[in-house]
């Protein structure tokens, strides 16, 4: 690539546990014969995303092309993080092709669009497109997309009520700044989830928009790269809820980090976890737990009650079999000692 073309950016979003990780992941394996950087910003302190993909690292995309902004909205502190991050990218050597930029799980798009219209990179860079995945079951089940007729009916009782949670903002506005939406986990929605999801999604979406499913992130890299859509130069088409507002809040959500000492049954843990989001309605669990007599980390990702777990590699000796998870939830969910308390056994509870 000649130094005076744009460098190609894709934005990938989508709500918390859709399978951004995943994919880029499987981009990695299969970069369609492109150097790969990768910004992954999370959402809590426990860099559980960017480990997995510096796991992952290959030739095509190697460990120093992965950066990890932990703890904060890169849309937010565009000087500080962001700007300098695509600016050590673009100077390495041999230069990227192509960046990916994973966000949070609670971020906003649009906001983050209008970041490369900073003088120090607009003319450097292009967002060639912004693709939003959506977890086909939960779209299916209507958690993050309103009724509007029981919306309507309701208002029309109570003009005083809003019915619109800081979730379904979040879904919206992911969908409404997408260039392609990649409907994910279909094999837990189903043919009729499926249909479900993908009604529900072109309903929200303010303009037609490719919808694909994808399992396991497994989709060609033609189809998601390579898109040209320039998408800093087309704000317009991209509604917001908080288009007009000079910033975004992110008061909404809250994460804590709870200390989890070595456990012996991993199903344990995950029974935890399980009634964790049913008692507390708990949105995402993500980090690592140390199992008795095993050399190996236990990798845990949740989704609500939905939890995954495996064992991803050994312990180092720096880390020192120190489990750690992250619980993010919508402020008023976070109940510090109650989580603790139902996370780690009583005897062993501490703040």
């Amino acid at each position: 690539m000649a130094n005076l073309e744009k460098l190609p950016v894709t934005v990938i979003t989508g709500f918390l546990g859709s399978g951004k990780t995943t994919l880029i992941s499987q981009l990695m394996k299969n970069p369609g014969g492109k150097r790969l950087a990768i910004v992954v910003n999370e959402f809590g302190d426990v860099g559980v995303d960017g480990e997995i993909l510096k796991g992952c690292a290959i030739p095509e995309c190697p460990v120093e092309n992965i950066v990890e902004l932990a703890n904060g909205c890169i849309c937010c502190t565009v000087a500080d993080d962001f700007i300098p991050t695509i600016e050590a990218l673009m100077a390495l050597d041999p230069r990227p092709d192509h960046i990916l930029i994973e966000t949070s799980g609670l971020a906003l798009p649009k906001p983050l669009l209008k970041a490369f219209d900073w003088p120090a990179i607009r003319s450097k860079i292009t967002v060639d497109g912004v693709i939003a995945l959506a977890d086909a079951e939960a779209v299916a089940a209507g958690r993050f997309a309103p009724d509007v007729a029981a919306v309507d009916a309701q208002r029309l009782a109570d003009d005083s009520i809003d019915h619109e949670t800081p979730l379904s903002e979040v879904f919206e506005d992911q969908i409404a700044c997408a260039d392609i939406v990649l409907l994910t986990k279909p094999d837990l929605a189903g043919p009729e989830g499926v249909a479900r999801a993908r009604a529900l999604i072109e309903s929200e979406a303010p303009r037609k928009l490719p919808i694909i499913e994808v399992a396991e992130g497994t989709v060609d890299p033609r189809v998601i790269l390579g898109l040209e859509a320039a998408a800093e130069d087309d704000m317009d088409a991209r509604p917001s809820h908080h288009d007009g507002h000079d910033d975004h809040e992110h008061d909404d959500f809250d994460s804590i980090v709870v200390d989890i000492p070595e456990i012996t049954d991993p199903a344990e843990l995950v029974a935890r976890i399980t009634d964790l989001a049913q008692r507390q309605n708990i949105l995402r669990v993500k980090g690592y737990a140390a199992v008795a007599g095993k050399p190996m980390r236990l990798l845990v990702q949740a989704v609500g009650a939905r939890v995954r777990h495996q064992y991803d590699r050994p312990w180092t000796e720096a880390e020192g079999r120190r489990g750690r998870l992250v619980v993010i939830a919508e402020h008023d969910d976070i109940d510090a000692a109650a989580i603790r308390g139902i996370l780690i056994p009583e005897a062993k509870a501490a703040e």
